[in-house]
């Protein structure tokens, strides 16, 4: 057995499959896909398994487990009343956005399933609000500026000593593990931990157990099994209490240091990893972490995308499951919702697409791909110009060739470029290219060393998704995203945001 960072061993299982997490990449070629892995947590193969379905593992079980808390200095957990007084996520959310002083941190929720399932809880707490979705951003903003890759590096930014300026210059709080906070106070610092056990739960970190799908021999067969026996036994649960661990019934065993104010059992955890269903035991689906993954990146990475619009007619259909609003005006609303949600870190130009917009064009440009430090007024404006074209076709195919060299010409290193095209219907243009004319073009448009990731998002029941998976297969990384119901686009972009791939 050997010991390897989780996100580590995702990568290499990422390249092998030939797919990328977003925000974590693959790993290089000495990292090695084990027979048997045990992760610290199932959203891993939940974000795996959303990336690349050929990943399927199997036996998979919970064998232990270690619920998520708020890590915070003792003397600053003693300011918030710690632990006469219970803290929920509400009361973390309302400190981000105001003039507090409070420092939080998080170990990258691309790589870190703490960090991840956290995030989770603060989009539950939240909302979907207008005013929900601007805390949110707020909040993620707030926890960027003190992000680790490593826990172990957000560990060392606590205070090292009980002076008021250590205290008030160092972490204050960040998301961790029940395990992290043994961990760290079982080397008697002059500064302990305490674990604040928020309210709602987040879902902890399960443990899985898991047979790797590029299948094993008999005899190793035998010894996963026999392992996973140990691992699984009454036995197994005071070794696990040693090292700060909970069974997976949520107790523990009686050498467990257990934090003030540790329940004496969390709730259990069942066997784990994704099902046929595409969920885990908890209920969450890879769908939902792709979301919070898309926030957390459009929120704190930088990055450059041409956002394309579909304006032909029919976007002027009524959504029923919107309160009659067009396609076009959800579409319009998600557009708001998510230029809210970039930081002034990107560059976003919009074009509007359907047939003769621009002479025999397809497609106009409404604002070139511009910094948000200077063009979010701009941006924000021509939002109310993706107004339906009456009798409008589709340029599908000219406009993506068109949009894809325009973010091609002016690539950056270091960024994400992307292009994200919203469409609800398939291409239909008699004087643009055919299909063989542009997916040759497009073929030869595609350059290794400039990458560009191109996101197709259809809308409603009338997308050709057969024409839309063509285009995506001739540019690597990129991906379509099918919002059946127009009412969810929102949801389905920060999915696409949040995904390397696609989904379908």
């Amino acid at each position: 057995m050997t010991s390897a960072n989780p996100a580590d061993i995702a990568g290499a299982v990422s390249r092998d499959h030939d797919v990328a997490l977003a925000g974590l990449g693959t790993a290089p070629e000495s990292v090695t896909v084990p027979d048997v892995w045990l992760p610290d947590s199932s959203t891993w193969l939940l974000r795996l398994q959303q990336e690349a379905s050929g990943f399927k593992p199997t036996k998979i079980a919970s064998v232990a487990q270690s619920p998520i808390v708020l890590a915070m200095p003792e003397p600053v957990a003693k300011n918030f009343g710690w632990p006469e007084k219970e803290m929920g996520w509400a009361q973390l959310l309302a400190q981000f956005g105001t003039e507090s002083t409070l420092q939080v941190g998080i170990v990258d929720p691309t790589r870190d399933a703490a960090g991840l399932t956290s995030l989770l809880a603060i989009g539950a707490i939240a909302g979907s609000s207008q005013e929900g979705k601007l805390k949110k951003v707020q909040a993620l903003t707030a926890l960027s500026e003190n992000r680790s890759s490593l826990r172990e590096e957000l560990l060392q930014q606590f205070p090292k000593s009980n002076d008021a300026n250590d205290l008030g210059n160092s972490l204050q709080a960040a998301p961790l593990s029940e395990e992290d906070v043994v961990a760290f106070n079982a080397q008697r610092p002059a500064v302990q931990l305490s674990a604040i056990y928020m309210q709602p739960a987040p879902t902890p970190l399960d443990y899985p157990y898991a047979v790797m799908p590029q299948g094993v021999d008999s005899l190793k067969a035998a010894a996963s099994d026999g392992l996973l026996a140990q691992l699984s036994s009454g036995a197994f649960k005071e070794t696990l209490a040693s090292v700060g661990l909970r069974a997976p019934d949520g107790t523990y065993g009686a050498s467990f240091q257990a934090p003030v104010g540790a329940p004496a059992a969390s709730p259990a955890v069942k066997s784990s990893g994704a099902s046929e269903g595409g969920k885990a035991a908890s209920g969450i689906s890879g769908q939902v972490l792709s979301q919070a993954v898309g926030s957390w990146v459009a929120t704190t990475l930088p990055g450059r995308v041409l956002a394309v619009f579909d304006v032909s007619g029919s976007m002027s259909k009524a959504v029923p499951t919107a309160g009659g609003a067009t396609r076009a005006q959800v579409t319009q609303e998600a557009a708001a919702g998510g230029l809210a949600l970039f930081n002034n870190k990107w560059a976003v130009g919009v074009w509007r697409f359907s047939t003769n917009l621009d002479g025999t064009k397809p497609y106009k440009e409404l604002v070139p791909i511009t910094p948000l430090t200077a063009g979010r007024q701009e941006l924000q404006e021509s939002i109310g110009k993706l107004n339906p074209v009456p009798d409008g076709a589709t340029g599908l195919y000219d406009t993506v060739l068109a949009a894809y060299g325009e973010v091609q010409n002016g690539w950056k290193a270091g960024r994400s470029n992307s292009v994200i095209l919203f469409t609800d219907g398939e291409n239909l243009n008699p004087d643009g290219l055919s299909q063989d004319e542009f997916l040759e073009k497009l073929k030869k448009a595609v350059d290794p060393k400039k990458p560009v990731r191109l996101v197709l998002i259809g809308i409603g029941n009338e997308v050709n998704k057969a024409e839309l998976d063509k285009i995506s297969a001739v540019v690597k990384g990129s991906g379509v995203f099918i919002a059946p119901d127009p009412a969810r686009i929102s949801d389905i972009f920060l999915e696409a945001i949040g995904t390397r791939t696609g989904a379908s």
